[in-house]
């Protein structure tokens, strides 16, 4: 995979990530998705934690702007999701949490209730707001709330990178599938390592 995501990212070397014109988006990472003995529990998404918690503090460090989002969902505002999944993350549910292991105190929560992050929220304001140019997405789930918001990010017009090891789902087939997918036409794929080398350059 990582061999097709480089030919990709090769196409279009001239799409550099810039910390200074980035913001972090950090999607959906709740209880809802981290606790073994829940049904939407995700294997693979404890691993992530330590690398988003590396970008949360760099971009805060660097006065960049970071921004968690919360999925919950109403009878109300559903709509399809409710129909699809017949599974609704309620506002007063524990799980809905994001975990404690991420510092939302470094950044700002926008809730949303379906997988585009930008729809019916203030997200654009907020990029706006801190004159952002990039989005770094990371978070849950890779091939659903990721992808959809990453492609959603590029239509408006945002740069989009997306943590190839900081992004996870249910299993490494959905993973993959959405990277290449999103390599081929809306995204930079990158390494959080590589993010955070580009923090470290731009103190040098």
């Amino acid at each position: 995979m990582l061999c097709a995501v480089n030919e990709y990212r090769c196409r279009h070397a001239n799409i550099v990530f810039a910390s200074d014109r980035a913001a972090l988006l950090v999607l959906d990472m709740q209880e809802y998705f981290l606790r073994t003995e829940l049904h939407a529990y995700i294997p693979s998404a404890a691993a992530i934690i330590p690398g988003v918690r590396l970008l949360i503090k760099a971009f805060a460090a660097s006065h960049r702007p970071v921004i968690f989002t919360q999925h919950v969902d109403t009878s109300e505002n559903a709509g399809m999701m409710a129909l699809w999944w017949k599974d609704l993350i309620h506002l007063e549910a524990p799980e809905s949490k994001i975990s404690a292991e991420l510092d939302v105190s470094k950044g700002a929560v926008i809730q949303k209730g379906h997988y585009d992050a930008f729809y019916e929220t203030s997200l654009e304001n907020v990029l706006q707001a801190g004159d952002v140019t990039q989005v770094v997405i990371t978070g849950l789930m890779t091939h659903l709330c990721c992808e959809t918001t990453a492609r959603s990010a590029f239509m408006r017009g945002y740069e989009v990178f997306l943590a190839i090891d900081g992004t996870a789902t249910y299993t490494e087939a959905f993973h993959r599938a959405a990277l290449l997918n999103l390599a081929h036409g809306f995204v930079m794929p990158m390494l959080v390592e590589e993010i955070l080398s580009a923090f470290e350059e731009m103190k040098n």
